[in-house]
């Protein structure tokens, strides 16, 4: 174990001894704090370390992508075959992927880029495993397919533990948070509705960035963690959900105990699959579409009917820019305004520019200059 991981592995401690109150609170902070200082800086490490990383660099394609992350042999490589017809080595050993595989898969109109990567394993944010190509392409999907089989469904506790060592936060809301450095004057918090931490545990947690002149809007209520976050400011947050593998080797009864101890833990049901056996593939290219959260906007010239056959294809929260871009690098700088008939306007045929946000279903028409 290298001296940065004894470190945190004593600090780690520390927390685990030190009872949370009022009293130790801001001890607390300044702790978890260190501990987030000390894993990047290890992260960071394990990313420049030992050089290579050939088939790990993959241009994205298609409207959006999405990664399959699971421990070795989890049917990785077969699910991706399953789901695309890419040509993914399958073996009953592990590692058997030892580069990034992408294939396309298209569903509902859109087109969907899948990475097959090498397996994660325990330690992989620290470098472990091929842990630093891998972590560094899934810090770049857009969502995450957690997969674990029926043997391993444990394996799912370890898998989010290395995302959130790497700074990779699943289905959770960025907060909003900003910290501004100034010359002089201390720490000033200014919240807006209710906040839980108060000024010793912002105080304290900047302290150990040196940072003693700041000042911090929170909106909304934060957690240490989400503060702690914010001041390191180079976490990824994305969508994700889990999926379990060859659910067609076992019995019913052992099917619904882990679809119900999974529940119970994360909330939400997984998704019970066989890549194999094709069991519930539809529904899993349902739930990858659903969960990259795509509308679907109608593209209609300035005289003449909308395309209703064949919708753009983008995702939720996309502006007439993002569309614009899309469509032509061009289109951005020869604008001159937009009309959408749809859910996101007033009124049909409405006039707007580059910033307006787009709804499922919208008609567009995009005015340039020749």
């Amino acid at each position: 174990m290298s001296l940065l991981e004894d470190q945190i592995k004593e600090l780690e401690d520390e927390l685990q001894r030190t009872p949370y109150n009022k009293a130790t609170s801001k001890h607390i902070g300044r702790v978890k704090a260190k501990i987030a200082r000390l894993r990047d800086e290890a992260v960071s490490r394990a990313m420049k370390a030992g050089g290579g990383g050939e088939g790990f660099s993959v241009k994205k394609s298609g409207d959006a992508s999405a990664v399959l992350v699971g421990f070795p042999s989890t049917g990785k490589s077969t699910l991706l075959n399953k789901l695309t017809g890419t040509d993914s080595a399958v073996g009953a050993y592990a590692f058997t992927t030892l580069t990034v595989v992408p294939g396309a898969l298209e569903h509902k109109g859109a087109k969907i880029q899948l990475l097959d990567i090498p397996g994660l394993i325990a330690g992989a944010a620290m470098g472990k495993g091929r842990g630093k190509e891998v972590i560094g392409v899934v810090r770049s999907a857009d969502i995450i397919l957690i997969l674990v089989d029926v043997y391993n469904e444990q394996h799912v506790d370890v898998l989010i533990k290395e995302l959130y060592d790497a700074g990779i936060r699943i289905n959770c809301r960025k907060p909003d948070i900003t910290i501004k450095k100034t010359a002089f004057g201390g720490v000033r918090l200014s919240a807006v509705g209710t906040l839980d931490l108060d000024i010793e545990e912002v105080r304290s947690i900047l302290a150990e960035s040196k940072i003693m002149n700041a000042e911090v809007l929170i909106r909304g209520n934060a957690t240490q963690e989400d503060f702690i976050d914010a001041v390191q400011g180079n976490r990824i947050y994305v969508p994700a959900f889990i999926a379990v593998n060859k659910v067609d080797l076992v019995d019913k009864e052992t099917y619904l105990r882990i679809e119900h101890d999974l529940v119970a833990r994360f909330g939400t049901p997984p998704l019970m699959i066989s890549a194999y056996a094709g069991y519930h593939m539809e529904e899993l290219k349902d739930a990858i579409y659903d969960c990259l959260g795509f509308i679907r906007v109608y593209l209609k010239p300035q005289s003449g009917d909308a395309d209703l056959e064949e919708p753009l294809i983008i995702r939720k929260g996309a502006t007439v820019a993002d569309v614009c871009t899309k469509l032509h690098r061009d289109f951005v700088h020869r604008f001159r305004y937009s009309r959408i008939w749809g859910k996101s306007v007033k009124h049909p045929g409405q006039r707007v520019g580059l910033t307006h946000k787009l709804r499922d279903g919208d008609l567009l028409t995009i005015i340039i200059e020749h």
